[in-house]
């Protein structure tokens, strides 16, 4: 587990852009399990990919004519209860820090795990997720 004050920059480059902060297994239970609409859940982390290309990525996507109704992120290592449970909803996917996923009236639609981030720029992982904006938002 990291430091609550070493990844607190890290958390802002995301809740700062409009995304919640789910910090319990509870929270996220209240996120997930009754969404409507399209919801975008960010898996953080502190690597360095999460910094340079999945937080970006995820905040330029979400600009886009179409958008997730809304924005949620859990942070592995920090809220290990919440990012456990949102794991849960991500199956059968792997654990992965970071990912991105999308889900639709609760179902997940689209998901990046830590390989299509890793090594892509933001632009790159902005306009994968806008694709899937576009088709289920």
């Amino acid at each position: 587990m990291y430091p609550v004050e070493l990844t607190i920059p890290m958390s802002k480059d995301l809740t700062d852009f409009g995304f919640e902060s789910l910090s319990s297994d509870a929270a996220v239970i209240d996120a997930l399990d009754k969404a409507e609409g399209t919801t975008l859940l960010v898996v953080n982390s502190v690597c360095g990919c999460a910094a340079a290309n999945a937080r970006p990525g995820a905040k330029m996507a979400i600009q886009n004519d179409k958008s997730p109704s809304k924005c949620y992120t859990v942070f592995a290592g920090v809220d290990k209860g919440a990012t456990e449970k949102a794991r849960e909803y991500l199956l059968p996917y792997p654990p992965s820090s970071p990912a991105i996923a999308l889900f639709k009236e609760g179902k997940l639609v689209h998901m990046l795990e830590r390989h299509h981030i890793e090594g892509r720029s933001a632009q790159m992982i902005a306009e994968n997720l806008v694709g899937a904006f576009n088709e289920f938002c």
